[in-house]
């Protein structure tokens, strides 16, 4: 049975490196432990049941950490904007809605400060469809 535990763990493996996504990694570890117990007992169940057990375990208790470590996320058109440099076209009152052109397009935008017409800010970060800005530090 050894051999079979082998061919499992090296095809989830290749697998798992394939995707990327954490899809197969936590039965990769499960397989590897069932390959070691398939030592001491020749009874499949026991092995079939390690195997999914503390897969299943694995994924629940580690996958959230992992994502953080490995997973990636996509940026989209609209995140580009955050850290780039904008010019306000409509002052923006202090805890009020102005307006910023930023990559082209202009965009409501609020910070937490008085920033007047014509000043330059940073994009922080996209709130909906409103940018939150600060003054540009040059």
């Amino acid at each position: 049975m050894f051999w079979v535990w082998l061919i499992i763990v090296v095809f989830l493996g290749i697998l798992e490196a394939t995707t990327v996504n954490l899809v197969s990694i936590w039965f990769v570890a499960s397989g590897l432990v069932a390959m070691i117990l398939s030592f001491f007992t020749d009874n499949v169940m026991i092995q079939f049941g390690v195997f999914v057990i503390l897969g299943v375990i694995l994924m629940i208790t580690t996958r959230k950490t992992l994502n953080k470590l490995f997973g990636h996320k996509e940026k989209t058109n609209l995140d580009r904007v955050v850290g780039m440099k904008g010019r306000v076209t409509e002052t923006i009152p202090k805890d009020g809605r102005g307006a910023v052109k930023v990559d082209g397009k202009v965009w409501t935008a609020y910070a937490n400060e008085e920033i007047k017409e014509g000043s330059f800010v940073k994009i922080l970060e996209i709130n909906g469809v409103k940018l939150k800005v600060e003054k540009w530090k040059e």
